[in-house]
C-alpha cells in the first residue's frame, strides 16, 4: 500500500469549517446561537463566515442552516413520495442522473464475485472534493469504490476497498483518477455525455437498492421504509437499511438522501455532519426549498 502525498487544498480547507459549523450547531440544540457565534467558533470573522458559505455552496449561511432543520426535512419528505412512485411505474432499469450526470450500475457476475477480483488491476487515488478528502478506486469496468476520508483515517479506509477485492492488484494512480474525480464533482458537465459506470459486487437485494437509490433527484430525501418498497422489498425497511450502510460508492449512490420519517437525518458513513453538508449543498443547488422534480 502506498499514498502520494496530498496537500490540503483551499477546498479541504472550506469544508472543514463548514463541517466544524455543523458540528457546533449539532451541540447547541438547546439555544439558537447567532452566526458570529458560530463564524468565530471556526475562526473567522462573520464576513469572513458568509464568504465560506457563499464559495461552498452558493447561498448565506442563514439560508444553508435553514435546509438542516426536521422542519425542511419533513417538508421535502412528503414531496418526495412522488419521485419514488414514478421511478416503480418505469422501473428501476437504466441510468440514474446525480445532477446531469447520467450513472449506471454493471453488477459483477456470480464468476467475478467467486473469485473476488482475481487477476484485476484497481487504480486508486486519493483527491480532494467539496466535502472533504476522498478515496477513489476504479476497475477497467468502471468506478467500485468512492469514500470520504476523516482526518487520520486513510489506512482504514485502504483496508475496507483491499477486503471488498482480496484477489486483486492495486496501483495508485491519482493521475488516470483524476478525471473521474472531475467529472462526479464538476459544475460544468458536458450534455450528452456517457453515463458515469459503476463496477459494483452484491447481493439482489443491494443491488436493487442501490439502483433504487440513483433515481431519488437532488434536493430529494426518502424514508427507509418508502425506499424499501421502490426497490420491491416492502416491509423489509431493516434490510435495506443494512443495504443502504453497505453502499460502496458514496455520493454515486446517494445514500445520504435516506433520513427518518421524524425528519432526523439520522447516520453515515462518513459522519452525521457530512451527510448535512451534502444534502445542504444539494438543497442549495437545486435553488428552490420547495421543488422537488423527479
Amino acid at each position: 500500500m502506498s499514498r502520494q502525498s496530498v496537500a490540503k487544498s483551499s477546498l479541504t480547507r472550506d469544508y472543514e469549517r463548514v463541517e466544524k459549523a455543523i458540528r457546533f450547531l449539532e451541540g447547541k440544540t438547546g439555544s439558537q446561537p447567532s452566526l458570529a457565534e458560530v463564524a468565530e467558533h471556526v475562526g473567522l470573522s462573520e464576513y469572513h463566515f458568509q464568504r465560506l458559505f457563499r464559495r461552498f455552496s452558493g447561498v448565506s449561511p442563514k439560508r444553508f442552516l435553514q435546509f438542516l432543520t426536521a422542519e425542511y426535512a419533513r417538508r421535502v419528505l412528503s414531496r418526495s413520495r412522488t419521485v419514488l412512485e414514478a421511478a416503480i411505474d418505469a422501473g428501476l432499469s437504466g441510468p440514474g442522473r446525480l445532477h446531469d450526470l447520467m450513472v449506471s450500475v454493471h453488477a459483477m457476475t456470480p464468476g467475478e464475485v467467486k473469485n473476488f477480483g482475481e487477476g484485476s488491476t484497481i487504480r486508486y487515488g486519493v483527491h480532494d472534493s467539496p466535502f472533504g478528502e476522498c478515496l477513489i478506486a476504479a476497475t477497467e469496468r468502471g468506478v467500485t469504490r468512492l469514500t470520504f476520508i476523516p482526518p487520520g483515517e486513510f489506512d482504514r479506509k485502504f483496508a475496507d476497498l483491499t477486503l471488498l477485492w482480496p484477489g486483486a492488484t492495486f496501483r495508485e494512480d491519482r493521475k488516470g483518477t483524476r478525471p473521474l474525480i472531475e467529472r462526479i464533482f464538476s459544475r460544468n458537465r458536458r450534455e450528452g455525455e456517457y453515463p458515469l459506470s459503476l463496477h459494483l459486487a452484491g447481493t439482489n437485494l443491494q443491488i436493487r437498492v442501490w439502483e433504487a437509490l440513483l433515481h431519488i433527484p437532488p434536493g430529494a430525501v426518502v424514508t427507509y421504509g418508502d425506499l424499501a418498497e421502490s426497490a420491491g422489498f416492502p416491509g423489509a425497511a431493516r434490510a435495506v437499511g443494512t443495504a443502504v450502510g453497505q453502499n460502496p460508492v458514496a455520493y454515486l449512490i446517494p445514500c445520504h438522501r435516506v433520513i427518518r420519517s421524524t425528519g432526523a437525518f439520522g447516520n453515515y458513513g462518513g459522519g452525521p455532519a457530512r451527510k448535512k453538508a451534502i444534502l445542504g449543498w444539494e438543497a442549495a443547488r437545486v435553488g428552490s426549498s420547495e421543488d422537488v422534480r423527479p
